[in-house]
């Protein structure tokens, strides 16, 4: 990852938490906390359908403007619960060197109250 990286993360995390309470007609963000919940999480899902869109279609420089998109829409989603992207980060960090497979079975271990 290049430096900086989790700076800009969290830059926009910043910039979200600054914004969500301004007035909806001057900012984008505000407007998206003034609609609720459902409304952020309809964003997302319209972001990632577009994501999964742009990378059928091979424009590789039209799926990253869409993942984009997506990731901000998800950090705005993360603020309105109270989280932010170390929150995130730090749940990659505790799979990292973990198999796929191996974590994957143990979330349903814990479901099942296999622990």
């Amino acid at each position: 990852m290049k430096p900086g990286v989790y700076e800009t993360l969290e830059r926009i995390a910043r910039m979200i938490e600054e914004r969500k309470g301004s007035d909806p007609e001057s900012s984008y963000v505000a407007r998206l906390f003034a609609k609720g919940e459902d409304a952020i999480l309809k964003k997302i899902g319209e972001e990632a359908t577009e994501t999964v869109i742009a990378a059928k279609s091979g424009d590789r420089l039209q799926t990253v403007r869409e993942t984009a998109d997506l990731w901000f829409h998800c950090l705005v989603m993360l603020s309105h619960k109270g989280l932010g992207p170390e929150d995130v980060l730090q749940e990659l960090h505790r799979r990292e060197g973990i198999s796929g497979i191996d974590e994957k079975a143990a979330r349903k271990d814990k479901l099942r109250g296999d622990e």
